[in-house]
């Protein structure tokens, strides 16, 4: 059976219920990131939009949904204050969006490759145990903090993920018990028993049926008990800007101050954000193939070109910057999506809920939302995950732990980097190993390289020079090296130059193109 067939040509099916489960969970996501970056309500639904039917056709991915980041809020609140003005900021974002689509043609998405796995299974898992961290207080009824954040430390400095969890559970709603509750029993009773016995029922995602309930739920605590059911004017619902018409939506669009391409604060503000929604995108597309079950090999090139003709519309719109994101991506892939068009719908939902859907998707308890993310939080971040890269050894699993720890105890993008940092130690520290053989016969010695030899090996080079004797021949051998870097030839010049003190014969064997300098040109073996 080939992809297509197992795709299907009714793939519109899965899709269309995959992009509505997505939907619901992006609406809270966008407005929460809007409202932590100080921006309009409204801009987070239009990179919602942008990223969803744009990005969404212009990308190579068939899972990876796109929309405002979380990793750009605290980049985008200082932006918009030291530029001045929105417009100004929405100028630095259209400069960004530009300078994505150079990164683009320039190839530099080819920077993905070198994330080792085991950093982006720790990622995955790491967003999975914020997740779950982060929605428990939604899901006790205390809704301070914004929906998307995923920050350690959140409210202003005051509190951090695990204080908000003690805080929460002191002060626990009853209704949004019940309705995170029911919401929950929902969820998993439709995915392990309902869909897993009813084949006609597997179409419908199981997160949508877990939001419907604790929907309906609330409403019905709304009218027999008047009271005792979660408010929107507290802050427990949904709340989305609605205008009626394309002309009022069209009217509160902001637009960019083309005044401000004067001032050079606006060129650097954009490439900060074009490196850093890069970096997300790239992070996440590695993250989306991961997740993807049809494991489709993605562009990275394209990828940037997408997100950068989507800044710029998103820009030209009055949007915030747009990335790749893995919380929207892997509910799609959880909710069956199976091609891009579920990303596109999603897009497509959220302007017909902006013009027409206000007041319906105003009733839906964040405490329902919270459910669902909790339980894709832990699909994330299952146990099998952990013994798997705890078999594979230290050099996997000591990165993956690093990974998930620095994630959860500071963020997605400091955390990410921290772990690379360490995963790419451990890439170097293997690729030195038997790079090359000392071997020995009385007052003989051979050096033989078994690969080229960077800056990485230097520290075993000189310890095997190190044990050269005095009054020892040593042949040093590059027969099967392809490349010696500059390092590599400082580390056998120092060598050789005291090797005359210690009556050490040194003789360089096919080391002559390996590199011009004046080792080659002494050896005295072409």
């Amino acid at each position: 059976m080939t992809l297509e067939d197992d795709v299907g040509k009714d793939h519109l099916r899965f899709d269309a219920a995959a992009g509505l489960v997505v939907f619901l969970v992006a609406v809270p996501l966008c407005l929460g990131i809007a409202l932590a970056s100080g921006a309009p309500l409204l801009s987070g639904l239009i990179s919602g939009i942008v990223g969803g039917v744009l990005v969404g056709l212009l990308s190579g991915s068939e899972v990876s949904v796109s929309g405002p980041a979380v990793g750009l809020t605290v980049i985008v609140a200082g932006a918009i204050q030291n530029l001045g003005s929105y417009g100004a900021f929405l100028a630095a974002v259209v400069v960004a969006g530009c300078l994505q689509v150079t990164f683009g043609f320039l190839r530099l998405g080819v920077l993905a490759d070198y994330v080792p796995t085991s950093v982006i299974k720790g990622m995955l898992a790491a967003i999975g145990i914020v997740l779950v961290l982060k929605q428990i207080p939604h899901a006790l009824g205390r809704d301070l903090d914004f929906e998307a954040d995923m920050s350690f430390i959140e409210i202003g400095g005051r509190e951090n993920s695990l204080t908000a969890i003690i805080k929460a559970l002191l002060s626990a709603s009853f209704p949004a018990i019940l309705v995170s509750g029911a919401s929950l029993a929902a969820l998993l009773g439709w995915e392990r028993i309902v869909a897993a016995r009813v084949t006609a029922l597997r179409l419908v995602p199981a997160p949508l049926v877990g939001i419907v309930v604790g929907t309906l739920l609330n409403e019905l605590l709304r009218i027999v008990a008047n009271g005792f059911h979660l408010q929107g004017d507290q802050g427990h619902l949904v709340s989305l800007p609605h205008f009626g018409s394309p002309v009022a939506l069209f009217n509160e669009l902001h637009r960019p101050d083309w005044a401000m391409l004067k001032n050079e604060r606006v060129y650097s503000t954009g490439l900060t954000l074009a490196a850093v929604a890069s970096i997300e995108t790239l992070l996440a597309l590695e993250a989306a193939q991961k997740l993807d079950r049809y494991k489709r090999i993605v562009s990275p090139q394209r990828e940037l070109m997408a997100q950068g003709v989507g800044n710029v519309v998103a820009g030209l719109l009055g949007g915030l910057p747009i990335a790749s994101v893995v919380v929207r991506t892997s509910t799609n892939v959880y909710a069956g999506s199976r091609t891009r068009w579920s990303n596109v719908f999603h897009g497509i939902l959220l302007l017909v809920a902006v013009l027409f859907l206000g007041r319906v998707l105003s009733r839906v308890p964040l405490a329902a939302v919270a459910a669902i993310l909790i339980v894709i939080g832990l699909k994330l971040a299952p146990g099998e995950h952990f013994k798997e890269m705890w078999r594979q050894g230290w050099e996997s699993f000591l990165p993956f732990a690093v990974t998930i720890v620095a994630i959860v105890f500071t963020d997605l993008l400091t955390g990410t980097i921290i772990g690379l940092c360490l995963g790419v130690f451990y890439l170097m520290r293997a690729n030195s190993r038997s790079a090359m053989t000392l071997v020995s016969q009385d007052d003989y010695y051979m050096l033989r390289f078994n690969k080229d030899i960077s800056f990485v090996h230097k520290a075993e080079l000189r310890e095997k020079l190190a044990r050269i004797p005095e009054g020892a021949t040593l042949i040093v051998d590059g027969t099967r090296a392809l490349y010696l870097d500059r390092d590599a030839f400082d580390v056998l010049d120092d060598f050789q130059e005291t090797a005359k003190f210690k009556d050490i014969k040194v003789e360089f064997k096919n080391l002559s193109g390996k590199r011009p300098m004046k080792l080659a040109r002494s050896a005295s073996h072409g």
